[in-house]
């Protein structure tokens, strides 16, 4: 009886073993500011909003800036109204100027700056998103979007660090806008052999979610186990009717 007691013993902290390992196998990573969705035809109009955490525990985040880059300018650029923030737009001189619909815009939007009403803000745990409308979308391969998160404390996280393809993520990316040439263009077309593109989101999802289907059934099975061995120690302990 001393036996079957230490199995279902054994049995329960391997379960509470078991889950806290899930539990820190599905934890949230480290946070930063991000675009979504990070990828867009080149030429085209998009609508994207510039994800914004808290990683503050104490602070707010009151003020977000958000970079064009120089290189990709844009000719339309409007925001969606964000309650309790105000929005505040720098224009710069490009040249040559900028094709939109057969007009030519000699300025294009250079920043974006949100600020918080007073006492407003993005608070610890939360996140915020600040939507924003782009088009057309320029020839390039990709749009750095260099953001400085400033908090109520004074505290300033500068988002500009440019990530490097086949490199560690560096310790404050900047967002990244992925822009792929429309189909039918002669860039387009994929090299032959090459593997049909993917959506990194969708990747991470279906493996999160295989990893934590795979262990939900473990610990189901192990939950079962120590309850089997549960009921037969019971069972063992009450006494046999006499005949």
């Amino acid at each position: 009886m001393i036996r079957i007691r230490r199995s279902a013993s054994a049995a329960a902290l391997t379960l509470a073993a078991i889950t806290a390992t899930v539990l820190g196998f599905t934890g949230p990573a480290a946070a930063h500011v991000t675009v979504n969705p990070k990828e867009a035809t080149q030429g085209g109009y998009g609508r994207f909003a510039i994800r914004v955490p808290n990683e503050s525990d104490t602070a707010s985040t009151v003020k977000i800036e958000v970079n064009l880059p120089e290189n990709a300018p844009v000719g339309s650029v409007s925001t969606m109204p964000v309650p309790g923030w105000t929005v505040a737009v720098e224009k710069r001189k490009v040249d040559p100027p900028i094709e939109v619909h057969g007009s030519q815009l000699t300025e294009a939007v250079s920043k974006l700056t949100w600020t918080a009403a007073a006492g407003g803000g993005v608070k610890p745990g939360e996140f915020q998103e600040f939507p924003i409308s782009l088009g057309p979308l320029p020839q390039v391969d990709k749009m750095v979007l260099k953001t400085l998160q400033t908090y109520s404390d004074g505290n300033v996280s500068r988002w500009i660090e440019e990530p490097t393809p086949g490199a560690e993520e560096p310790e404050n990316p900047a967002p990244v806008l992925t822009l792929t040439a429309a189909a039918g263009s002669p860039s387009a077309a994929p090299a032959a052999g090459a593997p049909a593109a993917k959506d990194d989101d969708d990747d991470d999802d279906s493996g999160s979610t295989a990893v934590v289907l795979g262990v939900v059934g473990l610990l189901a099975g192990l939950g079962g186990l120590a309850l089997g061995g549960l009921a037969f120690a019971r069972t063992r302990r009450e006494p046999t009717p006499k005949s």
